[in-house]
């Protein structure tokens, strides 16, 4: 199954596309119609990215002779280089450049360089285009769609950023089959939450598909990236600033980034979402909206990925301590996103340290 496109919408008019290829071909032709040609461009990316894929991109960019200047600009790979510092350096690049409001910032990679870039482009000159080029699953099914930009500050995550879209999202498929497994289960974490809060027929699809995925299987990535993709645009068109349903998106994400906090950024960001995933499951079930059944479905269809083990003298009460530093803190209360059933999520305001230390007990005691 492969897609062209998908449009997302904002107050009912198109703002940009989700191109899905199987290859970096296309871009430059796409790129010139959007309205690019002649202009400059940074790409924008981190070390292993830039030694798999960014001389492949500047051949292919250059020789089609359509743009003004062309440069790159990378960075070290992981979560510490999302921060301020970078980018300053970021900034400072375009402005020796000369880059102006007309020209354009490529985000090549992952979650962390999405979120960078975007959140660059955001704030360069009060706004320059940008556009994303994801190369991960997790960013691909995730963080690429919907305009959300940001970067840590000291050891708090998303702290700082902006509502900012991309002016096109081009994905090339084919960079899956490149990806090691604890990728893949990384971006596993964002694709079941898509069928655990909105869609259980992909929720049901994704586990009776689970050999073709785990098996890198061209088809069954493609349709498990545009599904995702998706649902996530019906939701970040119904609400693109975070102010009712897409809250929804982040289940499994406020005790997943205490989690990533905690574990001093060690873990990737999508097993902390399996993780915290379960997490959320056992409060619902606690609170009696699941049964136990449903319960044990979930468990075992994320315990089917390798997630990994945490160490057995966690500290819980920490961990719970750095959920009161979230995004999603409204005053006192945390806006927690709990199931009431496989498909149909909501927001829970009354979600106490208790509740969740005795759901992190439980899954220490019993799955872990």
């Amino acid at each position: 199954m492969l897609i062209d496109s998908l449009t997302v919408h904002l107050d009912n008019k198109p703002i940009y596309d989700i191109t899905f290829n199987d290859s970096f071909d296309k871009l430059s032709d796409t790129l010139c119609d959007l309205g690019y040609d002649g202009r400059k461009l940074c790409i924008v990316t981190e070390t292993n990215i830039a030694s798999l894929y960014l001389d492949a991109i500047l051949i292919l960019l250059e020789k089609s002779g359509h743009f003004e200047k062309i440069i790159s600009f990378i960075f070290e790979e992981g979560e510490q280089s999302k921060n301020l510092d970078v980018v300053r350096d970021l900034y400072e690049k375009l402005i020796i450049e000369k880059f102006d409001r007309k020209d354009v910032l490529i985000a090549l990679g992952g979650g962390v360089t999405g979120d960078l870039t975007g959140y660059a482009a955001a704030t360069y000159l009060r706004g320059i285009d940008f556009i994303q080029i994801p190369t991960s699953l997790l960013s691909q099914v995730d963080s690429s769609v919907g305009g959300k930009t940001g970067v840590d500050f000291k050891s708090y995550k998303n702290m700082v950023g902006a509502f900012y879209m991309p002016k096109l999202v081009y994905m090339n498929l084919n960079v899956l089959k490149t990806l090691d497994k604890r990728q893949l289960v990384s971006g596993m974490g964002e694709v079941i939450k898509y069928g655990l809060i909105l869609d259980k027929p992909f929720y049901d699809w994704v586990k009776s598909n689970y050999d073709n995925i785990n098996a890198y299987d061209y088809n069954t990535l493609c349709e498990m990236v545009y599904r995702s993709c998706d649902n996530k645009r019906l939701v970040v068109e119904e609400d693109p600033t975070e102010k009712g349903r897409r809250a929804l998106l982040n289940f499994g994400h406020t005790l997943g980034h205490a989690l990533e906090k905690y574990m001093n950024f060690e873990l990737l960001h999508g097993e902390c979402v399996l993780i915290g995933s379960v997490l959320a499951s056992i409060i619902s079930y606690n609170k009696g909206n699941i049964d136990e059944e449903t319960l044990m479905d979930i468990i075992t269809t994320i315990s089917t990925y390798d997630i990994p083990k945490l160490p057995c003298d966690i500290d819980i009460n920490t961990i719970i301590e750095y959920t009161k530093n979230d995004k999603k803190v409204v005053g006192d209360k945390i806006k927690f996103i709990l199931l009431k059933n496989i498909g149909n999520a909501y927001i829970d305001m009354n979600v106490s340290s208790d509740d969740m230390k005795k759901a992190f007990e439980e899954y220490m005691n019993k799955y872990n």
